[in-house]
């Protein structure tokens, strides 16, 4: 069970608005809300001269924010202090949330290379993973609506479910080997109206996540999770990560 807070038994999930425990409930709670507040999200982004890591924040604030109430707030601000983990692999420190995503951001905005790069920086959103729950559909409305702005789209209805996220578990672990950009290069198609794709992502199956299984936290004061996370951002080779990696090889020593 992914209980990062430690107060399931008395707060249920994540802490939602109804303490529920069920877990099917809340994924229903959570795809129902999604579908009920995917317009307002859309428009919000639509009128968005430029989209800033606030604006990201927002989008999952308008989206989950009747069921979570820490929803648009990162991870540096909700748990500063612990690890996520899914299988063998990480995502970004806390303190590093808004510098991935700004970083997925800027590839499109300033280097415009979406059409060269959609899964660098979809890979970018994911390994910064700012949400404790729904980064997947946080980061999916974002990058339709960079594409939309590129004059362009992404085939997501064709696209395989496990075989997109054994691809992005493998862009997080390198960003370097462009796996997602090569899985999601010949699903790029032509720009299409907002109100098309909106009924398409509605009925998306759940793209939010790396391969199968529960996200872990832990500690990062535990050497044993302060190590493991260090070898993890060595093998991937990415400067972002190099600041935290020096504060906790000290704070372990």
């Amino acid at each position: 069970m992914f209980d990062p807070f430690g107060d399931y038994a008395s707060r249920g999930y994540l802490r939602n608005t109804a303490s529920e425990k069920d877990l099917e409930i809340i994924k229903i709670a959570e795809h129902e809300l999604f579908r009920a507040q995917l317009p307002i999200a859309l428009d919000f982004l639509a009128q968005c001269k430029r989209i800033e890591y606030s604006d990201f924040l927002e989008v999952h604030r308008i989206l989950l924010s009747a069921l979570y109430p820490w929803a648009g707030k990162d991870r540096n601000t909700v748990l500063p202090d612990r690890s996520i983990s899914k299988g063998e692999v990480y995502f970004c420190h806390p303190k590093d949330c808004q510098r991935a995503i700004e970083e997925g951001l800027s590839i499109d905005q300033d280097k415009k290379q979406m059409a060269v790069k959609p899964g660098f920086i979809m890979g970018m959103f994911a390994y910064g993973h700012p949400f404790l729950d729904g980064n997947g559909r946080a980061m999916l409305l974002v990058h339709a609506e960079l594409c939309f702005r590129a004059n362009m789209s992404i085939n997501w209805i064709d696209t395989d479910k496990a075989a997109y996220l054994e691809a992005l578990t493998r862009e997080i672990e390198d960003p370097h080997a462009g796996a997602l950009d090569q899985y999601l290069l010949p699903c790029i198609g032509e720009k299409i109206l907002r109100d098309q794709w909106l009924e398409s992502i509605s009925i998306l199956p759940g793209l939010d996540g790396v391969n199968a299984g529960a996200d872990f936290s832990a500690q990062y004061t535990d050497p044993k999770v302060a190590e493991s996370y260090q070898a993890f951002e060595r093998r991937r080779g990415y400067q972002l990560a190099e600041q935290n990696i020096s504060a906790l090889t000290k704070g372990s020593k």
